[in-house]
């Protein structure tokens, strides 16, 4: 395994972060050992179809793989949640609210024609205008405009000043090319599945055939300046879908996959990595499994309750006995150890402690039976695709039921599942988010009224300003002593149980080498650097 290292040079010397700009390094030289182009196709093993082909609009993990390949971000992201550059080359601020992007100058789509500053900006305006679905959207609550000052320079203005937009924008937000796009009415309606002449990307590969239900077949691009050698090194990459991670298991086994992209469940770690022909990757986690509790049910609208179900969970028998010991508790704070400057290790995990989960329930005015069960029932709904979350939803079940509270499991299929939680169609959602890289963004989206992700409903307005404040600081300092604050409203009311943070593994045939890692299951051994550089051990 390789792993990428490019090195963001310092904030140029200002007191204030909107006067900031960023810049690589100068890119290492290509070795003369790299692998060359061949003739390869390297096949991948995924559990989900594709549901949408327009990188606009909120992806499944199947749609951003796929996606992904083709539509260049701006930056991608290294293990500590810093951002790394892609298409941009440098970024920052003019003022408090102008900012800016340099890209690069030798990208071409891949239908000849270049990738332009032009490109960049017409993908913003046109996302904020048509308010797509999904978490490039989700970031522009504070983005004016963008205007292409030149071929490789963008600005960026902002209704008000916040000093994470610019960063989250490049990292979350794919570029599509104008002269493609501009043709649909609404970006946020149009299907981009190539049915007018075939897919224009700029990423490694291009889509170029589609069997729903069983694959997806994408073609290299001869011209991708962003891996060793220009060229990516496989001819094709194919995503195969199959019913169930077990399944692509015995697929990997057997040499009918290459690699598979979800992460592996925990209890197949230790065997894979001592199972021949498969070599196993751990890739950094920059995420967080959780709960929510639907507000806008009356019963979970009082705090007692919350906290009650919070306190039936046995969070030690989840990371021990279905994460393996693969998981950290995260001190059930939306602030994660992993980002080390924002962690605040006096918030304490929930107790496991289910009299006084029954207290608290009677505190809210509950009467148990005289079985012990209290007259309330909870539908909790997951992703039965999502084997992990499946197996603790059980135990929470189980645990609850000692509480004398009931909990309906309802796993379905992901894009239902997907569909209930955009129309929250649940009292309890269980789940998980890959990355959560920044702690104002982050809880914009999730604790902000009409925030994408807030799946629990809450409107608390000390929680609000909280967050506007930390939108708008540049000292680092003071904004790491406002999220802290903000986290601790989380926590003390239960508006999200983050249940753990883990780090991930993925399986791939020793037959093949040049991975590169990045963090999350988005990311991991599937990002287009690591697919355009992966290639067969001679």
């Amino acid at each position: 395994m390789r792993k990428r290292s490019l090195v963001i040079a310092t904030l140029a010397a200002s007191v204030a972060l909107t006067l900031s700009a960023c810049a690589p390094s100068a890119p290492p030289e290509a070795s003369s050992s790299a692998a060359a182009a061949g003739n390869d196709t390297l096949t991948i093993a995924t559990t989900t179809d594709v549901v949408n082909y327009n990188p606009l609009i909120g992806n499944s993990r199947s749609d951003y793989w796929i996606t992904n390949l083709m539509y260049p971000h701006l930056m991608s992201i290294d293990d500590t949640g810093k951002k790394t550059p892609e298409l941009a080359t440098e970024w920052g601020y003019v003022d408090d609210t102008t900012g800016y992007y340099v890209i690069r100058d030798d990208m071409k789509w891949s239908d000849g024609e270049p990738v332009t500053a032009e490109d960049v900006a017409w993908t913003m305006n046109a996302v904020k205008k048509d308010a797509p679905s999904g978490t490039f959207y989700g970031q522009l609550a504070n983005f004016d405009s963008a205007t292409a000052v030149s071929d490789t320079r963008v600005e960026v203005k902002l209704s008000k000043p916040d000093s994470s937009i610019i960063e989250e924008i490049g990292f979350w937000g794919n570029v599509v090319p104008k002269h493609v796009f501009e043709k649909a009415a609404s970006v946020a309606e149009f299907p981009n599945d190539g049915s007018d002449g075939g897919w224009v990307g700029a990423g490694p590969f291009t889509l170029t055939k589609v069997q729903v239900g069983q694959s997806y077949e994408l073609d290299r691009v001869e011209d991708y300046p962003l891996v060793d050698g220009g060229t990516p090194i496989p001819a094709k990459v194919v995503y195969r879908v199959f019913p169930d991670v077990n399944t692509e298991i015995l697929a990997l086994q057997s040499g009918e996959v290459d690699a598979i992209a979800n992460a592996l469940p925990p209890a197949q770690v230790d065997q894979l990595k001592n199972s021949p022909g498969i070599t196993v990757e751990e890739v950094t986690g920059l995420g967080y499994a959780h709960m929510t509790y639907n507000m806008q049910n009356p019963d979970l609208a009082k705090l007692e309750v919350r906290q009650a179900l919070a306190h039936a969970v046995d969070y030690d028998a989840i990371r021990t006995v279905v994460l393996q010991d693969q998981a950290v508790s995260t001190g059930s704070s939306p602030l994660m150890p992993v980002l080390s400057d924002y962690y605040d290790d006096s918030l304490t995990e929930y107790e496991f402690d289910t009299d006084k989960a029954r207290e608290l329930m009677e505190k809210a005015g509950y009467t148990a039976d005289a079985n012990g069960n209290f007259p309330v029932s909870f539908r909790l709904i997951y992703s039965l695709q999502d084997s992990v979350t499946s197996q603790w939803a059980q135990l929470v079940k189980d645990s609850a039921a000692e509480a004398g509270i009931t909990i309906e499991l309802q796993g379905t299929e992901r894009n239902t599942y997907l569909a209930q939680t955009n129309k929250g169609d649940f009292d309890i959602y269980a789940g998980n988010f890959a990355i959560m890289d920044d702690p104002v963004t982050n809880f914009t989206l999730a604790y902000l009224p009409g925030g994408a992700i807030n799946y629990t409903y809450v409107d608390d307005p000390q929680l609000n300003d909280l967050i506007a404040q930390g939108a708008v600081t540049s000292d680092q300092d003071e904004k790491i002593d406002i999220m802290r604050q903000a986290a601790k409203i989380v926590h003390d009311n239960v508006y999200d149980n983050i249940m753990y943070t883990q780090n991930l593994f993925f399986a791939h045939s020793d037959k093949w080498d040049g991975f590169i890692t990045q963090p999350s299951e988005l990311l991991s051994i599937v990002n287009p650097e690591s697919l355009a550089s992966a290639h067969k051990v001679q």
